[in-house]
């Protein structure tokens, strides 16, 4: 059968009131279109469902029957759409995201203290995961997004940049480079490093530059977690690069940091399915987390370690 949510509506209008024109002026239709919903919902079931005289509107035994269901049953969607509508518009529940231990660790927690203070009726479940999870999760609907390292060729991903920041070297303290303003990569290639592994979003950026430098670095260590990077380079293992958020050197930790020349730069990006809306409370943690990430950008200003 082929009718309409409208026919439906007007028909237990009719049956509350008992008359075409009052049905009509309840749900804003003229008297000739109720009667012309009406018939073509009685030819489409193929039951009379009213009886019309010129004084009133008497329902038949199968109009009556239908009538009592339907007022239910329209009810019950009503009442399922406000909730629906509700629901799209709050801006409690949970929040997953995604993101690398370098950002878990040095972005995050700021975000994740902003949320708990100006945001708490919203939970965040942050996921802290290599590079390829972080992507896999966010396709797989298993986070609503997520945070990575650029370039991505991700034609079914929706990518906005949030912060750039540059690569530094990370020095022994007696390493002769610990004493320059400013390390080369032809130097660090010279020596002995430390890096982390390609789970990392940063490791495929690191070997580019070597490549379009045309050097060949020995690898001495590779680490997962960047906070791995100061031990080793404490104990004379080899050198090491890290992104500016992996800082600041945990204290004790014998080691010095230095701008590298040519100066080269990684971007994070906030990704998100394409074509896919986020909730209005993922929507609001978005933003959060770029609004953090431009403060972080800023308080770095002026610091010839980032400039």
């Amino acid at each position: 059968m082929n009718y309409s949510l409208r026919q439906l509506r007007t028909f237990v209008a009719v049956a509350r009131l008992g008359s075409f024109s009052r049905a009509g002026e309840r749900i804003g239709l003229s008297q000739s279109a109720v009667s012309h919903s009406i018939r073509g919902l009685e030819q489409e079931m193929g039951l009379k469902l009213l009886d019309r005289t010129t004084r009133e509107v008497v329902l038949t035994e199968a109009g009556t029957r239908l009538a009592a269901q339907l007022e239910k049953l329209l009810d019950d969607l009503h009442a399922t759409l406000l909730d629906a509508r509700t629901f799209g518009r709050s801006i409690s529940g949970t929040v997953r995201i995604a993101s690398s231990q370098t950002i878990s660790a040095n972005l995050m927690p700021q975000c994740l203290a902003s949320a708990a203070k100006d945001l708490p009726d919203i939970a965040i479940k942050l996921s802290d995961r290599p590079q390829q999870w972080v992507l896999s999760g966010v396709r797989n609907a298993e986070v609503d997004f997520g945070i990575v390292i650029d370039p991505l060729q991700s034609p079914d991903l929706e990518c906005q940049p949030i912060l750039t920041e540059p690569f530094l070297a990370l020095c022994h303290p007696q390493d002769p480079l610990a004493a320059a303003s400013t390390v080369s990569w032809q130097a660090l290639a010279e020596r002995p490093l430390v890096l982390q592994d390609y789970a990392s979003g940063s490791r495929l950026l690191i070997d580019k530059v070597f490549e379009e430098l045309g050097l060949s670095p020995v690898v001495a260590q590779e680490i997962g977690h960047p906070v791995t990077l100061y031990p080793m380079v404490a104990a004379g293992i080899g050198t090491g690069i890290l992104p500016a958020l992996a800082l600041p050197v945990p204290e004790g930790c014998q080691v010095v940091v230095k701008p590298l020349a040519p100066k080269v730069d990684r971007t994070l990006m906030l990704v998100r399915r394409k074509n896919r809306s986020l909730s209005p409370a993922a929507a609001l943690i978005w933003q959060l987390v770029k609004e953090r990430a431009s403060e972080l950008a800023l308080s770095r200003r002026g610091d010839p370690l980032f400039n």
